[in-house]
């Protein structure tokens, strides 16, 4: 890889962390269109490889939050058990949905929640 790409790869990874930093979340969306355009990933290993990088840093953005006294364990307690749940249901159903579909799920998510936001 070219010393031009190392930096640009590092810079999406950087933009991707500092949104989900910033938002508690995100990062994802910052990274999906990046790694589509750049890596040449069939759409499931994408989505994995996007799931792949975000995991740590969330996990990064966690431990910052709990060390500085801005995470609630008991409001979050119930929510991660839905959500371990769900990733889990999530990453069984990896493969046997559409592309397509998954695609139109993914842009209606994300115009709900924007919509959402500006409401």
């Amino acid at each position: 890889m070219p010393l031009n790409q190392h930096w640009m790869t590092a810079a999406a990874g950087a933009a991707a962390g500092l949104v989900n930093g910033c938002f508690g979340g995100g990062g994802g969306m910052v990274l999906l269109p990046i790694l589509d355009r750049t890596a040449g990933l069939s759409q499931r290993r994408l989505y994995a490889t996007c799931v792949g990088i975000i995991f740590p840093v969330c996990l990064v953005s966690a431990c910052v939050y709990l060390v500085q006294g801005g995470v609630s364990l008991a409001a979050a307690a119930p929510y991660l058990v839905g959500g371990l749940a769900g990733g889990w249901l999530g990453g069984r159903l990896y493969g046997k949905v559409p592309t397509r579909y998954l695609r139109w799920l993914f842009a209606g998510f994300l115009l709900y929640a924007g919509v959402r936001y500006l409401l």
